[in-house]
């Protein structure tokens, strides 16, 4: 059968592999100095080289061949062809690494263990190197024994073996007996290895720079660096010797079965270590049976999947729990013990590999990233790693590391595998061709990766080991299974503990008030019960800050502690931002609340929407509840923003717009946004900015729709299963649409985690839903609006990073045409234009500077014309108050004035939640998000507060949080939060 690595018509083909075309220049380059080196006398030290390259040449025009003559043979015949191809050049490759030694035959273990992305002809010769090499004579042997250890072999053995158990690259080992009679064997160093490794490392290193130089996007630098720095310490069995000891300790190797268990504990063997030199070490002796022995193996009855199974629970233990694991996991360091239990035994522990706590932390949060779906904690994780990507593609970074921890396969799915290797690279590739827009010779010189770990090179070796060790025993292992208990514990670990252990479980930031003290052992209390994984709480009185607190940890496998800055979703709290800026809008007279939609947004008026106006859509009353429901549908849909502008235009109301209050929970957010961006022409995030951000300083912790670069600063969301699963006992409520029903938000509730710790969505812009804030941020914003809009004065100085002090501006895409307000136009030609003069524009499309970004925006603004245009107040330092109308708090609530454009005795008013106290009284608004984060204030008492958390539940955190509060500042509870079953703030 024809493997799709070495067949020509494919697409990992020698006929479009570019690789020996560079081995052709450069070895055409080493030949034309060769003479030269050799007058100088530096004919040796490329001996090595040349004798690869020139092996290389005569494989690479032997393949060469064989595609020229699979065209003009039968079809039938061209597998046999290709099959004797591969045995023919295996065997060079297999007498070339023999001849070399050295470095050579690592680069041989390694490839033996890949079964499965290398033809059965190569796996078949080469898994002789793993410990079938030529040995040493045993004068060399015994003579480095006695020079090692001081004695002569008569003192130190009672017998010793004169065949060895095995030869390898650097070593060969004997099976002897000590004079006290123990049984063990003996490792001994190979004569002028070191001088032979250390060349080879100068040899590859070179080549390797070279074909960095000459193929950028084959950069392999960090790997070969890596590696020249970890191989001098697998020389020194000194090392190696404490090495050993290190594993079999960290594993509990010498606990037997009947002793107290433990989680996740291996069950694997370690040999004891009796003696050791620098080139000499001397093992207890387990008499085993060879991975390689498929017929033993069978004959003692051994369970091949356990075995494997084990070894790579061993490992995962090794890296996870451990930070310290075993660098070369090729079949010739493992044996079975031939006792039932059958056991895995460990040898080998010359390349170890050290893992500082915070990096092993990241590989755990990066292999659960890559099982949960979570883009946010694996670019995160990529960040704490100091792995730097070129260009932002969050879905290609998800597609890698899914495909760095896919399941193994079996050696004869090896062709099948490595075709969708190399589908999936040229796909990402095609993707990063057209995010950057390079020309075919660009892309082929494009390295993707600015900074590559030296450490996470050994972990990546050694999963590919084990992926190929699998392979090679013809067994499959789902290691996102057999891992993830183990990288789960070293994350829950840190994060379990909670605050009763961790010190630091809050923010260390001064107490600003009384209530803040109580309220942070609140927040104890209800994190020792697990209510609590991490939290934001700020609030304002008078003006004046009086809570600022942090606590918790970032998300359920990311242990970073919580920082008054960090980033939480807040869902449905969008709204009462989003709302707030439609009575900028109005307040700055480019758009009135009874103005009809349809005049307003150019093919919205059709359908029976011919009456829905500006205050039927602030009060939910527009009929559009159940417009379209794309969580039902396709819940990627919400990222369209175009599409859902479409659908919410194309739309038919289902009642009567002003006569029914029916909670419009996403669908208010496009109804908002498309009324925003057409009555401006300006994009939603420019009104944000202009009317919220830059007014409040609150730069960098309130966005819809985040941009690129905040990443580090993003909690992720876990849900609190056990308060959820009580939503299906809760009757039907009726001011909310079918499709958010409590059974429907249980649903909802769900898939969110998933579905929001994508970077794709948390992009997206969704003004009914998709908002992230710091709560610092958002008690300001409240606190503004309790004020009629007057700027607050200067945040805490204690909060620290001071807010506003991140200087992120999003970079707004130039507007070619503006959209603008049209009355009184004829249908035919709005619906013309539609499609050309309101087009989404990427808003992060990353190629413009923050200075120029924002002094566009202020360019745009100047230049503008109309009555659609808004001035800019960006440079504005001193706006002192958001809202010119003195009766803004009645536009808030719809009472007054407004009380006409309201259903009488709703829950809303204007685009905000009312909030009544308990004895009825209208005391202020505010909005609450699903899963608990909320943010409201008291007009009356100037009070304001907002909450953010990433432990989704019915809002009974939140609702503890507020009765404490109100209660030690006397004011009066929103009944929303009175409530036992805390189910209001849940749904709004």
């Amino acid at each position: 059968m024809r493997n799709s690595r070495f067949h020509g018509n494919n697409s990992g083909s020698f006929q479009n592999n570019r690789w020996w075309l560079v081995v052709l220049s450069f070895l055409a380059s080493i030949q034309r100095v060769w003479s030269k080196f050799v007058s100088m006398g530096w004919g040796n030290i490329y001996r090595r080289r040349m004798k690869v390259f020139s092996v290389a040449i005569i494989i690479y025009f032997d393949y060469k061949g064989v595609q020229q003559r699979e065209k003009w043979i039968k079809k039938s015949k061209v597998p046999a062809l290709w099959e004797k191809a591969h045995e023919r050049n295996a065997k060079r490759v297999l007498n070339l690494i023999v001849e070399l030694e050295g470095l050579w035959v690592k680069m041989g273990q390694y490839l033996s263990t890949r079964a499965d992305v290398l033809p059965q002809a190569y796996i078949s010769l080469l898994k002789q190197l793993q410990d079938s090499l030529p040995p040493r004579p045993l004068q060399e042997v015994c003579g480095t024994i006695e020079r090692e250890l001081g004695h002569s072999m008569e003192v130190l053995f009672s017998d010793f073996s004169d065949e060895p158990l095995a030869t390898a690259s650097i070593a060969q080992v004997h099976r002897a007996t000590l004079a006290n009679g123990q049984d063990v064997v003996v490792k001994v160093q190979h004569n002028g290895i070191r001088a032979i490794i250390l060349e080879d490392l100068k040899n590859a290193k070179s080549i390797v720079d070279w074909i960095a130089w000459a193929e950028p996007q084959y950069n392999f630098n960090p790997m070969i660096d890596e590696w020249c720095k970890e191989a001098p310490r697998e020389l020194d069995f000194n090392i190696e010797a404490e090495n050993t000891r290190t594993v079999s300790r960290n594993l509990g190797c010498k606990k037997t079965n009947d002793e107290v268990g433990r989680d996740n504990r291996v069950n694997v063997l370690i040999p004891d270590i009796i003696q050791s030199s620098e080139s000499v070490l001397i093992l207890e002796y387990m008499d085993g049976i060879r991975l390689n022995d498929v017929e033993s193996l069978d004959a003692f009855g051994v369970d091949k999947q356990k075995i494997v199974e084990e070894i790579t629970r061993a490992y995962a233990h090794q890296i996870y729990v451990d930070g310290f694991f075993n660098g070369d996991p090729h079949p010739g360091n493992f044996l079975v013990s031939k006792e039932p239990p059958h056991r895995p035994i460990l040898l080998d522990f010359g390349l170890t590999k050290k893992l500082s706590h915070p990096f092993k932390q990241a590989l755990a949060k990066m292999f659960l990233a890559s099982a949960e779906g979570d883009q946010v904690a694996l670019l995160s994780a990529f960040a704490e790693m100091g792995l730097k990507l070129r260009l932002d593609l969050p879905d290609q970074a998800m597609s890698v590391a899914s495909l760095f921890f896919r399941s193994s396969t079996p050696s004869n799915e090896a062709p099948k595998t490595l075709k969708s290797l190399n589908d999936q690279r040229t796909q990402n590739m095609k993707v990063i061709q057209e995010k950057m827009q390079l020309t075919p010779k660009e892309v082929k010189r494009f390295n993707p990766v600015d900074a590559f770990p030296g450490d996470i090179v050994i972990f990546a070796r050694v999963i590919n080991l084990l992926r190929g060790l699998s392979s090679t025993m013809n067994v499959s292992i789902v290691y996102l299974d057999i891992m993830r208990p183990f990288a789960e514990s070293v994350l829950l670990g840190s994060i379990s503990r909670g605050p009763t252990v961790d010190s630091s479980w809050i923010h260390d930031s001064p107490v600003h008030s009384d209530v803040e003290s109580k309220l942070r052992k609140l927040l104890i209390e209800l994190g020792s019960i697990q209510k609590i994984l991490g939290i934001q709480v700020c609030a304002y009185k008078d003006g004046k800050v009086i809570i600022d607190t942090a606590a918790g940890v970032l998300g359920r496998y990311d242990p970073r502690p919580v920082q008054p800055d960090s980033l939480f979703p807040v869902f449905s709290v969008t709204k009462g931002v989003t709302a707030g800026m439609i009575h900028w809008l109005v307040d700055q007279r480019k758009l009135q609340f009874d103005q009809t939609v349809g005049d307003i947004w150019p093919g919205f008026g059709s359908n029976g929407k011919e009456g829905i106006k500006v205050h039927h859509v602030l009060n939910h009353t527009s009929g559009l509840h159940n417009a379209f429901d794309p969580i039902g549908e396709n819940p990627l849909l919400i990222c369209e923003w175009d599409e859902c502008l479409k659908r919410i235009a194309n739309s038919s109301p289902e009642t009567e717009p002003g006569s029914q209050q029916s909670y419009h929970y996403l669908t208010f957010g496009w109804l908002c946004g498309g009324i925003l961006e057409y009555a401006s022409g300006k994009k939603l995030q420019e009104i944000l900015e202009e009317s919220i951000i830059k007014p409040l300083k609150i730069d960098g912790e309130l966005y819809i729709g985040i941009p690129p670069g905040v990443e580090s600063r993003l909690a992720t969301l876990t849900l609190d299963t056990d308060e959820l699963s009580k939503l299906p006992s809760i009757p039907s409520q009726p001011e909310l649409p079918s499709t958010f029903q409590p059974v429907k938000i249980l649903q909802i509730a769900s898939s969110l985690p998933v579905l929001f710790n994508t970077l794709n969505v948390r992009r997206a812009i969704i003004p009914a839903a998709n908002g992230h804030c710091s709560a610092r941020a958002l008690a300001r914003y409240y606190a503004a609006l309790a004020d009629g809009g007057l700027v607050p004065p200067p945040h805490s100085s204690s909060s620290q990073p001071p807010l506003g002090s991140h200087t992120h501006v999003p970079k707004f895409s130039s507007v070619n045409d503006t959209i603008k307000k049209r009355k009184g136009k004829e249908m035919a030609d709005i619906e013309k234009l539609k499609p050309k003069d309101h087009r989404e524009k990427r808003l992060y499309d990353g190629r413009e500077s923050s200075t120029e970004s924002l002094a566009r925006l202020v360019n745009d603004a100047s230049s503008s014309h109309g009555k659609t245009e808004i001035s800019s107040n960006v440079h504005e330092d001193d706006i002192r108050n958001i809202y010119s109308n003195s009766r803004i708090h009645d536009a808030f609530m719809g009472t007054g004035d407004y009380s006409g454009l309201v259903l009488p005795d709703g829950k809303f008013g204007l685009g905000f939640k009312r909030v009544t106290s308990e004895d009825g009284s209208l005391v202020g608004f505010g909005h609450s998000g699903l899963g608990g984060s909320t943010g409201f204030c008291d007009i009356k008492n100037r009070f304001s507060i907002a909450i953010t958390l990433n432990k989704m539940s019915m809002g009974g955190v939140t609702a503890n949080i507020i009765r404490l509060v109100c209660s030690e500042l006397n004011i009066p509870l929103p009944k929303d939060f009175s409530l036992s079953n805390g189910m209001e703030p849940v749904i709004n």
